[in-house]
């Protein structure tokens, strides 16, 4: 029997703020490149490519996955180097403030350092899709996922 490739996959979208809990836990210890991190200003979108950690399995594993946050107005980088386009960033959190006029608001990245990306959005719009298959991994992260 043929394996279906697109089996345990994620895709996920987030348009408000309980749906952006489940992307940001999803997303928790994902690793990506800081010259893989791409503002399309003309677009208004926000692309990353990550390896994120599969947390909803019991055999530890990472694969690649996109995420795309689109409805951007302007994007502000602090504590992250981008001298170097293979720099690695770790992934925390996704946070949203809601703006003075709903449902605009900021979405923060937290990286791991300290170092954040500030995103000044219409809306929640974010999708995020794996793109890769499954590869085993030794290396598991210290710390629960956290969903509030």
């Amino acid at each position: 029997r043929k394996r279906d490739p697109m089996r345990n996959k994620l895709k996920l979208l987030a348009e408000d703020e309980a749906d952006l809990k489940i992307l940001s836990a999803s997303l928790q210890d994902a690793i990506g490149r800081v010259g893989e991190m791409k503002y399309d200003a003309k677009g208004r979108a926000f692309t990353l490519r990550l390896s994120r950690y599969v947390r909803e399995q019991d055999t530890p594993a990472r694969i690649l996955t996109g995420l795309r946050i689109d409805s951007v107005l302007g994007i502000k980088a602090r504590g992250i180097d981008q001298s170097d386009p293979s720099a690695l960033a770790v992934l925390l959190s996704i946070e949203f403030a809601k703006g003075a006029v709903a449902p605009s608001g900021a979405l923060t990245l937290i990286f791991a350092g300290g170092g954040e990306i500030n995103l000044d959005v219409e809306c929640i719009d974010m999708r995020l899709a794996d793109v890769s298959d499954l590869r085993p991994t030794d290396k598991k992260p210290l710390h629960p996922v956290e969903i509030e």
